[in-house]
């Protein structure tokens, strides 16, 4: 089997690597999208590769920074973290000492899952974790309130999950000749 949660390389830097994908490549990144524990033997017969062939494409799919690394993703109601949040955050001021003192902070904090420095009517977006109300109103009172500079905070309760999805999209012609069933 493939190696789980491990971090590979940083992001590719540009779009020239995604033109140099060819096919086989294209249908190696879909179907580990959609099952990254897929045993190397079964990913390899899929892509029609010789187990070697396989290896030397993965290492090089990693080493440009295309796969970043392979994960297990938890049901996250299923251990507790029943309320999914975002919360819009403004600064006060956005000199470099506050923008990086609140980045800093934030990834050190567990429940938030995403944070995204926006263009429009506040500065940050993070996606957030919680167990319950009371968790929510402990985290941004305890913890995003004493970040320095944060000046206001908007959150807003997810009521329900339509689609949450960590597949990024590939070009269709690859994944035409692949199929996702187990059976074949």
């Amino acid at each position: 089997m493939l190696k789980n949660n491990t971090k590979v390389k940083p992001a590719p830097k540009n779009a020239e690597q995604l033109q140099q994908l060819d096919e086989i490549d294209r249908q190696i990144l879909h179907l580990l999208q959609n099952n990254s524990r897929i045993p190397s033997a079964e990913l390899a017969r899929r892509v029609n590769l010789s187990a070697p062939g396989l290896q030397k494409r993965l290492k090089k799919l990693e080493e440009s920074g295309i796969i970043e690394g392979y994960v297990t993703l938890v049901n996250r109601e299923a251990i507790g973290l029943d309320l999914l949040c975002f919360a819009q955050i403004t600064l006060a001021h956005h000199r470099p000492e506050y923008v990086g003192q609140f980045c800093d902070r934030v990834k050190e904090l567990p429940e938030v899952l995403e944070c995204h420095h926006l263009t429009g009517e506040f500065d940050y977006l993070l996606k957030v974790v919680v167990s319950n109300r009371q968790h929510l109103e402990r985290f941004l009172f305890d913890k995003i309130t004493r970040i320095p500079g944060v000046d206001k905070i908007r959150t807003s309760i997810v009521l329900n999950e339509i689609k949450a999805s960590t597949s990024l999209p590939l070009p269709e012609a690859a994944i035409d000749s692949v199929s996702l069933s187990e059976n074949e």
